[in-house]
């Protein structure tokens, strides 16, 4: 047998540089390839809309109009907060229902972003309304109206509810 024909028995026999191995190999790196642009557009894909949020928010709530309402409970509060609800001007500005966690996370001493908005500089009225139960298991039911005044400067105002306090129930301050 010749030397050449006894070669190429021996690849074809093996497998050894056959094109259907050379094809499922080719095969197997463009898979990879194609896997690494997946990822990859993924990850540019996740960071754009990042940026997209930050400019709609830029744009949506310019900084000399922004408002921003911030709820916390008191120090020390083990009231169940149900439901908030926020009027500014006379109409409803945002409406929250809370959850188990939520309120946790406010007896924690955590803080959460109620609304965020819009208004012109100037006077403004702020009506805020609070349904939960005291520690001893009493309904508890509460609105307070409060006034303030909207600068050229962004506004940041925060809410405390301290039912169990006997003083303020709810009170309000500039940030």
């Amino acid at each position: 047998m010749p030397k050449s024909l006894f070669r190429l028995l021996l690849v074809v026999l093996l497998g050894v540089g056959s094109p259907l191995s050379l094809a499922e190999d080719t095969s197997r790196e463009e898979m990879r390839s194609l896997d690494e642009q997946v990822q990859e557009i993924k990850s540019d894909t996740l960071s754009i809309a990042a940026e997209l949020k930050t400019l709609e928010e830029r744009l949506l709530f310019p900084s000399n109009t922004q408002v921003s309402v911030f709820i916390a409970l008191g120090d020390g509060e083990k009231f169940r907060l149900d439901s908030v609800q926020l009027g500014i001007n006379d109409g409803l500005a945002a409406h929250h229902i809370y959850s188990f966690k939520e309120v946790e996370a406010l007896q924690d001493g955590g803080v959460q972003r109620l609304y965020m908005g819009n208004l012109p500089t100037g006077a403004h009225q702020l009506d805020v309304s609070v349904i939960g139960k005291l520690p001893n298991g009493k309904e508890y039911t509460r609105e307070e109206h409060f006034s303030f005044e909207k600068g050229v400067e962004p506004a940041l105002l925060g809410i405390t509810l301290s039912p169990g306090s006997g003083n303020a129930a709810i009170a309000l301050q500039e940030l």
